[in-house]
């Protein structure tokens, strides 16, 4: 029993313990904002019910959001190099609350949709920054143990979030809007006090995002996310119209999903330590294949159990690759372009975000077994393509970011 106790301070410090006061600021910060995202999980039901937009209307108006949300990641990258990581998420943060009020105060379809186009560009400008802090922020041999607990923190404040919306939604809207605003602006006081600005000198190094468009590996890294991000997107587009149209109920869909945030917030601080000494790319494929099988698994199951089975599988996946996506990016981005870096990677799941239910929705209407054994194949070509540029990584990681590498480098 003593040696079990002394060892439990060794055994906290080797899963949380060694990062510097501003990363436990940016994680805690990130955990309240979640807490508080309550407004995309429920912004179709809203569009719908208290604004009385039409189906047609509500997708165009959604479609405005992913329009911003793709262009976000761009300029939020931008914004990181060139005016400071602190800035940019603060600024996101306070931008985020103003425009969450508006909306939710919005009645006419004009300021409906000018609201959701700026929500779409501010409400994940954070992402860029906050990547690129941690890599600022983090030595190289510990960053994925820290996204890994970022990733961790995320999901345990979206799974509460979820629960408190739903609950919260019966009192109305308005409540949805100014709690997401209030925790948007707890996030950027936090971080404009308390984190510090890590931006390198750009006086001693220039470049933009035709640098990092002339990264071949980055470039091909970014299109490998891009598959794999539009196989696990399903998971949130087609996967409850899969359940449902098996004759099971919404619940059951629900049931399935928990089943993702337990095994999240259980399994991933458990084996993050011990996967933070793997090679992420190596690592990262594995992640991808796991995914793949599990979502390809999904073809052969039409009940509550047996969707729950998959989702337990493509979830262990997606526990492995949490932290190494933003892992690999750090490896392959000179510090001067960190911001520019994560945005290009943003973009890749922006543009996964609108993809996924355009072509995912048309592969169901083939059938479940083309939609599940068709993205099951993309999710494997994506974990080849992530083990094939492996060796160039490492290498890139070893040689100290030269920018323009190709893949082969």
């Amino acid at each position: 029993m003593t040696s079990v106790i002394s060892d439990r301070p060794s055994f906290l410090r080797s899963r949380i313990g060694g990062f510097p006061r501003a990363f436990w600021v940016l994680l805690g910060g990130t955990f309240i904002n979640r807490l508080g995202t309550m407004v995309e999980p429920f912004i179709g039901i809203y569009l719908t019910q208290a604004r009385g937009l039409p189906l047609a209307t509500a997708g165009l108006v959604l479609a405005v959001f992913g329009i911003g949300s793709l262009m976000s990641q761009l300029v939020a990258g931008w914004l990181a190099d060139h005016l400071g990581r602190r800035a940019t998420l603060a600024g996101g943060m306070v931008a985020t609350a103003a425009t969450m009020i508006a909306l939710g105060y919005s009645t006419s379809l004009p300021a409906i949709v000018a609201a959701m186009g700026v929500l779409g560009v501010v409400v994940d400008a954070y992402r860029p920054a906050s990547q690129a802090l941690v890599a600022d922020l983090i030595p190289a041999h510990d960053r994925s143990r820290a996204f890994g607990l970022l990733f961790w923190a995320i999901n345990l404040g979206f799974a509460v979030a979820m629960v408190a919306g739903g609950m919260l939604v019966r009192s109305g809207f308005v409540w949805l809007f100014w709690i997401d605003a209030v925790t948007s602006v707890v996030f950027g006081v936090l971080v404009w006090r308390a984190v510090p600005e890590t931006r390198p000198d750009r006086t001693r190094e220039a470049g933009g995002f035709g640098d990092v468009l002339k990264d071949r590996l980055m470039v091909t890294y970014v299109a490998l996310t891009l598959l794999y991000t539009f196989v696990y997107l399903q998971a949130y587009t087609t996967l409850p119209l899969a359940v449902t149209s098996s004759g099971l109920p919404a619940s059951a869909y629900g049931f399935a999903m928990a089943v993702n945030g337990l095994l999240i917030v259980v399994v991933q601080p458990l084996v993050g330590h011990w996967l933070a000494k793997r090679d992420p790319s190596g690592t990262l494929a594995l992640g991808m294949a796991v995914c793949a099988l599990g979502f390809a698994l999904t073809a052969f199951v039409s009940t509550t159990a047996g969707y729950a089975v998959s989702v337990a599988i493509w979830t262990l996946g997606e526990v492995v690759t949490a932290g190494m996506a933003g892992t690999v990016v750090a490896l392959l981005a000179p510090p001067h372009l960190r911001g520019r870096y994560s945005g290009l990677f943003g973009f890749a799941w922006s543009a996964g975000g609108l993809l996924a239910p355009l072509i995912g929705t048309r592969l169901l209407s083939a059938g479940q077994a083309t939609l599940w054994i068709t993205v099951g194949v993309l999710g494997l070509l994506a974990a080849l393509g992530q083990l094939a540029i492996g060796p160039a990584i490492r290498r890139r990681a070893a040689a100290g970011h030269p920018v323009g590498v190709g893949v082969g480098a």
